[in-house]
């Protein structure tokens, strides 16, 4: 089985006319897939240079013509999720029915902090992210919605006008077995985890699918994919990465056209469905398309 190929391009220290080429060029290379992250300041913490996430995806909608516009993914905690299901309604008629919604429960605390946002304990950040992917469903896919939770009430609520799509898909991201993958078992059309090894992604899939199978899914019904990055060598990784170059590393693609192409093998081996190649400023556009070119992302 041949996976599908995406970019996950992240927003820090970088100009929204610099996505638009990156995103026309991922689209010339043949990839199907292209999505935006949720913070507001760099990743590592080391600048506070980062774009929106909501416009960006807006911008990413209506700057493309072909590709899936996902988001990897948005913190749950930062927005109530009627809001957020209002716009992402909204982007998928921008996109003309090519948006994907990811949702996760949040981690970065710093950010959280700064803009005086409760920082929960885990349990209760994965609750949100539990209430809020099930009023985000519905919001856009039922006629009304009424809700009572303990962190949202939705009382006969609409989500008007509901998305091109009559089921926009909505992605769940993260790896934690308890909590994280069982609401992904329950609520997700698709999940994303990044930077584990192919070994990693085979166990944690296999622990979706165990939680599937208490819920009376197939696992098949998710779209399982895996973000990866890209780099010909150390200097390459170390520039894109910086400080969290160690962490990521395994799961980066490096090496020549054929380890790349093992590599590949290896995560579709494990389950994966679709690989995103997540950048990061200053992008990396040469290891991009050799990468490209070695797994012929435009079959």
């Amino acid at each position: 089985m041949s996976p599908t190929w995406g970019v996950h391009a992240g927003l820090q220290n970088t100009s929204i006319e610099e996505l638009r080429d990156l995103w026309s060029h991922i689209e010339d290379l043949g990839f199907e897939w292209i999505s935006i992250w949720d913070h507001f300041y760099s990743s590592d913490l080391v600048s506070t240079n980062c774009l929106e996430a909501v416009t960006t995806h807006t911008t990413l909608a209506a700057h493309t013509s072909r590709v899936r516009c996902g988001s990897l993914v948005y913190c749950a905690g930062y927005r109530h999720p009627a809001v957020l299901a209002n716009a992402i309604a909204t982007i998928d008629h921008v996109a003309g029915g090519r948006a994907d919604l990811g949702l996760g429960a949040g981690w970065c605390e710093p950010e959280y902090r700064a803009y005086g946002i409760p920082f929960p304990s885990p349990g209760v950040r994965l609750d949100i992210l539990e209430e809020s992917v099930a009023c985000i469903r519905s919001l856009l896919r039922d006629e009304s919605t009424t809700f009572e939770g303990e962190h949202f009430t939705l009382t006969e609520a609409v989500c008007d006008p509901k998305p091109v799509q009559s089921e926009l898909p909505i992605w769940i991201g993260g790896g934690g077995e308890k909590r994280t993958l069982r609401i992904a078992a329950r609520y997700a059309d698709g999940w994303n985890i990044p930077f584990v090894p192919p070994e990693e992604y085979s166990r944690k899939r296999e622990v979706l699918e165990s939680h599937c199978a208490d819920v009376g899914r197939d696992v098949g019904e998710i779209r399982c994919t895996v973000n990866v990055g890209v780099a010909k060598d150390d200097a390459a990784l170390e520039t894109q990465f910086g400080s969290m170059a160690e962490f990521v590393r395994p799961g980066i693609l490096m090496g020549s056209a054929d380890e790349m192409v093992d590599r590949v093998g290896q995560y579709v081996e494990a389950g994966a469905e679709q690989i995103n190649v997540a950048l990061r400023a200053p992008f990396d556009r040469d290891s991009l398309d050799h990468l490209a070119g070695a797994v012929d992302v435009g079959r």
